[in-house]
């Protein structure tokens, strides 16, 4: 399974962003594309232990189960998934800034070992499948954008 931790997976999503415009629009939901590198950034800060964010109740009994769902094959996440409150961007601001300090937070999984790291939604996450986690939901919302 692909992960963020492998330096070509890794570098194929880095292009694929850079390739990010103003003018692309998503084929599903409610974000533009600034908004979906800045949601982008905001997970990334989280994953890397940046920021913390408190655990959801529904969390506690889904979440295990959820991200078993998710991490079990290649396929690709599921279009309209539930986001986190804390997660869901509004206003304007600098697309091309933003996906640079998207890239460098990226950038940082190369030696990245997060090993106590808490998902607000799926729990307590190994550094393994925080790495496939990452890919998927990266790879997820470039698809919605269709890059």
């Amino acid at each position: 399974m692909k992960t963020i931790k492998n330096a070509q997976n890794r570098a194929a999503l880095i292009a694929r962003i850079v390739t990010l415009t103003n003018a692309h629009t998503p084929k599903w939901g409610k974000m533009d594309t600034f908004q979906m590198v800045k949601h982008g950034i905001i997970s990334e800060e989280m994953y890397l232990g940046k920021k913390t964010y408190k655990r959801l109740f529904i969390g506690k009994i889904f979440g295990k189960m959820s991200l078993k769902s998710i991490l079990k094959n290649e396929d690709p996440m599921k279009q309209n998934q539930p986001t986190h409150p804390d997660f869901k961007i509004t206003g304007t601001g600098d697309l091309a800034e933003a996906k640079k300090q998207w890239i460098s937070l990226l950038q940082e999984y190369e030696t990245s070992n997060n090993i106590t790291f808490v998902h607000p939604f799926f729990g307590k996450m190994t550094p393994d499948q925080i790495g496939k986690y990452v890919y998927k939901h990266t790879d997820h919302h470039l698809r919605q954008f269709n890059v």
